[in-house]
């Protein structure tokens, strides 16, 4: 764990951004002493289910250990975001980065980026990339989705039986609050629609221009191997897949320390107006 003093010393801020005439929450983490001129700010993508602060102490961490900034948002619908009115839609991942992410970048002042993001939100990341290209300088993906498969299916319909309790609904609306219901429909339904069955992440992956780190566990009940094999096969550039035996779907909770390492074997601190990257200072 990091020190409550140490991350006393972190600046952090929060602001509601105008994004297509709705209110996004954003958060932002900055180091105590600032981040090297040009110094890429790590953009975090949450799950299907998941906010701000769901992340829990990941943003943290990731400052400790890279040195860097660190921004997250709820997506619109999630979190102290406003809600949504529509259903999503079956492009909803590449919709986020083309309609949100694009806002987003100018809005916050952005330079070079390093997407992060866990789940869907990793597919979120790795699409982000593919996007922006000359901004992205790395992508980290935890238990990151590359296409439509039987376990996912059998763990969303699984977590639908769940929630039927009503103590799991109100678990969410203390994240979510009375947009939990369109929360979880919105991960379910979605996942579940026929039309979605087509959707793969291999697009992006075979056109990634910048460093690819990709986190799974071994025992994920939403993420088979297919995964994993799939980012060696199709990502033409630095790949790294890892895979953690004995853990779940969640690395950066179940094993903070070892996803701290991996992200700092990649190497995320970079020096100013250089793509070559240094060991950061852990």
């Amino acid at each position: 764990m990091i020190g409550t003093e140490r991350m006393n010393r972190m600046k952090r801020s929060d602001t509601k951004l105008l994004i297509n005439g709705k209110a996004l929450q954003v958060r932002t983490w900055q180091p105590e002493e600032a981040p090297k001129d040009n110094a890429p700010t790590l953009l975090l993508f949450h799950d299907s289910l998941g906010c701000i602060d769901l992340w829990r102490d990941l943003p943290e961490r990731l400052v400790e250990s890279t040195g860097l900034s660190v921004v997250a948002y709820d997506r619109l619908g999630f979190g102290r975001s406003d809600p949504n009115p529509e259903t999503l839609r079956c492009d909803f991942i590449s919709q986020e980065v083309q309609l949100i992410v694009s806002e987003l970048i100018p809005a916050l002042r952005l330079g070079r980026l390093i997407p992060l993001g866990h789940s869907v939100g990793g597919a979120m990341a790795i699409e982000t990339a593919f996007r922006y290209p000359d901004l992205c300088e790395a992508v980290i993906a935890i238990s990151a989705q590359t296409c439509v498969e039987e376990q996912t299916l059998v763990g969303i319909r699984e977590a639908k039986k769940a929630f039927s309790a009503p103590q799991q609904m109100e678990r969410l609306a203390r994240y979510h609050g009375s947009k939990a219901p369109w929360v979880l429909a919105s991960w379910i339904e979605t996942w579940l629609a026929d039309d979605f069955r087509s959707w793969t992440l291999e697009p992006a992956l075979k056109s990634l221009k910048c460093p690819l780190l990709a986190i799974y566990g071994e025992d994920d009940e939403y993420c088979s191997a297919i995964h994993p094999n799939r980012i060696r096969t199709l990502s033409t550039g630095r790949t790294t897949v890892k895979t953690l035996e004995g853990c779940g779907h969640l690395p950066h909770r179940e094993r903070p320390q070892e996803v701290m390492a991996l992200i700092a074997d990649l190497g995320v601190q970079w020096r100013p107006g250089e793509g070559s990257v240094t060991p950061p200072t852990l």
